[in-house]
């Protein structure tokens, strides 16, 4: 049984925040395709990379609206630092039960403020 788009990014959400990087990485594809404000990867450990370094000054993520069209996921979420909180939006697909495709949009002033930039 395939499982359900919804299902596996409620599932990459619940990880992310808590900081599990065994199970977000049980839902990514070893070739996922991310692009993002500081950057793209196209390996599943380029991936890893970017998000822990994220997750160095994220303290929350707080999912707001889930859209999904077939195997295209799109969620609004907001994303907390210790110096304030941004929109952001991405849109996946995800194929075989992993997540194959990522394009995020966020304000990234509350971030570049953590990073002291």
């Amino acid at each position: 049984m395939t499982a359900i788009p919804l299902d596996v990014m409620s599932t990459y959400y619940a990880a992310w925040k808590a900081k599990d990087s065994a199970t977000l990485s049980s839902v990514l594809a070893e070739n996922v395709d991310f692009t993002g404000r500081f950057g793209a990867a196209h390996t599943a450990d380029g991936y890893r990379a970017k998000i822990e370094a994220v997750s160095e000054i994220k303290t929350d993520i707080a999912v707001q609206k889930v859209f999904s069209d077939g195997a295209d996921v799109v969620t609004c979420f907001e994303h907390h630092t210790q110096v304030g909180t941004g929109p952001g939006r991405c849109v996946d697909r995800v194929k075989g039960g992993k997540i194959t495709h990522q394009r995020a949009v966020f304000d990234p002033g509350s971030i570049l403020a953590a990073l002291g930039r």
